[in-house]
């Protein structure tokens, strides 16, 4: 019993405890990583088509779940059968006992394309322009080896409409705006020249759809003639497939290539078929932008307030009152700070920034609606508790030598902060920062409120000038999450994307800490500043 006392006296006990419960709790995480990261990234394999009979006819897709007997229910087997546009469902249960041994059929084949999710069944006949090119095998060979010039000239239309099109929309739309300004002045010559400038633009515009009319019907010239398992014929323009997977006929090799293809998509791509398809570039682009932002806000905002409270403000009660407000803010609902963000940022300061600046636009709103510049505002506030007490907490810890010993060389007491106090406390901001960045990367309630959308037809940041458009709208990890998940017409096709798209946002959660940690780590070790 002394000795039981002894060992509890000394600490020994908590230790191993305490350990234990951090392996256990860093276990849980990385099974929970694990779990995700394999609900999403298996997504992409192909797998084998599967032919069976049931008493309503044949069925052919992918198995894609099972579910075993319970009570009175007997064991279901789920198929991806696609063809939502002939049978109006991509997935169907079907009793397991009912299926006849399964087949996989060589030439049975799951076509990606644009709409209406992949299409299962078989190539009977390639067409161009009307006129029978090939049927059977000879079709199926004759659709593989055109795809690759066909989807080249699918991404030349999209480029071209995002691009090139979209740049001439919107100068064309500031020499409307410019116009319309100018009307009041009665100001005829420069009128005259807007007119030559937009005449200009329209023909230039009229070109572009011209050939654009002429990439369309390229990809539209060759036809395939599709045959579902159960006898049902459809025509598909081979511009409308993004790519062609013949499962039960393919190799390790060729299955390694198509799931780096559809992994690629996923990551560099635009979302399709209501964000259950394509890529998620956009969302990635959005919530890494996002985060950016909102940092570059939040420190300046952030290191001033600690500055104040720590170096200027005499102590006192109010000073005191002013911490704990500080500290209360850390757990305000973050869909308050996304009405106080929509309210004060977006009504009221962009509303007022709309009448001075950009009146000849209204009614439509620029900056008197949401756009990424409000939302990382509205997170930087939410984050900057965070980085304030941090900050204090490294300013803190400098030590009053060094303080003392600036000041003795004649430096005044904001030398001392700039050129001693601050390079010292860096890591420790860096370290408000960097929790800031793991608070902000992953709220989604105020970003719905300030600017975040389903679908972002331009990101804030391209080519054309100004370059970076912090009025616009943006996708996000987070918001792309939720919406997948809870709003998708098509929650069965929608589960795989949700653990994927959910995976990414802890890797760029991960990676943008692990940018924040190297920076602090290096920057402690030059300047031997605080530990915190």
């Amino acid at each position: 019993m002394r000795r039981m006392t002894e060992r509890l006296r000394q600490g020994g006990v908590f230790v191993w405890f305490s350990g234990t419960l951090l392996a256990f709790c860093l276990a849980m995480i990385l099974c929970l990583v694990g779990f995700i990261a394999a609900k999403g990234m298996g997504y992409f394999w192909p797998s084998p088509l599967v032919q069976v009979q049931t008493p309503e006819g044949p069925v052919l897709g992918e198995i894609t779940g099972q579910e075993p007997a319970r009570g009175e229910e007997t064991a279901k087997t789920q198929f991806r059968v696609g063809n939502r546009d002939i049978y109006g469902q991509d997935f169907r249960w079907l009793p397991t006992a009912s299926l006849a041994t399964p087949k996989c059929p060589k030439d049975a084949l799951l076509i990606e394309r644009l709409e209406y999710g992949p299409f299962i069944g078989r190539i009977v006949s390639l067409s161009h322009e009307g006129h029978l090119v090939a049927t059977g095998p000879a079709a199926m060979s004759g659709a593989l080896d055109r795809l690759p010039e066909t989807n080249r000239v699918r991404r030349h239309i999209q480029s071209i409409e995002k691009g090139q099109v979209g740049d001439l929309n919107r100068r064309i739309e500031r020499i409307r705006l410019a116009r319309r300004k100018l009307e009041t002045r009665g100001d005829i010559a420069a009128l005259q020249a807007l007119d030559t400038r937009t005449a200009q633009l329209q023909t230039t515009y009229d070109q572009v759809q011209t050939s654009l009319e002429q990439s369309r019907a390229e990809a539209k010239a060759w036809t395939l003639g599709l045959q579902t398992v159960d006898g049902q014929d459809k025509e598909l323009p081979l511009g409308s497939v993004v790519r062609i997977v013949p499962a039960n006929a393919m190799g390790l090799l060729d299955k390694l290539g198509v799931y780096l293809s559809r992994l690629w998509e996923f990551v560099a791509d635009d979302p399709r078929e209501s964000n259950t398809e394509g890529g998620i570039f956009p969302a990635i682009f959005g919530t890494v932008m996002m985060v950016l932002v909102m940092s570059v806000l939040v420190v300046p905002l952030g290191v001033i307030t600690a500055l104040y409270l720590r170096e200027y403000a005499r102590q006192g009660w109010l000073v005191r009152a002013v911490r704990v407000a500080v500290n209360n803010l850390a757990g305000v609902p973050s869909i308050v700070f996304g009405v106080f963000g929509l309210g004060f940022f977006v009504y009221g300061l962009g509303g007022s920034i709309d009448q001075l600046f950009f009146a000849d636009s209204l009614p439509t709103p620029t900056y008197g609606t949401g756009g990424i510049l409000w939302a990382s505002l509205t997170l930087a506030l939410l984050t900057v508790p965070v980085v304030v007490v941090a900050t204090e907490e490294a300013l803190g810890a400098v030590a009053r030598s060094q303080r003392e010993a600036s000041l003795a060389m004649g430096a005044t007491k904001w030398q001392t902060l700039w050129n001693v106090v601050i390079p010292s406390s860096t890591p420790g901001i860096l370290t408000g920062l960097i929790l800031a960045i793991a608070r902000g990367a992953g709220e989604v309630a105020p970003l719905m409120l300030t600017g975040v959308v389903k679908l972002a037809p331009s990101m804030p940041l391209d080519g054309t000038f100004p370059f970076l458009h912090l009025d616009r709208k943006f996708m996000h990890l987070g918001f792309h999450i939720y919406d997948v998940g809870f709003q998708s017409p098509n929650s069965e096709a929608a589960k795989p994307m949700v653990f994927m798209a959910s995976f990414l946002l802890l890797v760029v959660v991960v990676v943008l800490n692990l940018f924040a940690l190297n920076l602090r780590r290096k920057l402690r070790a030059r300047l031997g500043g605080s530990t915190f």
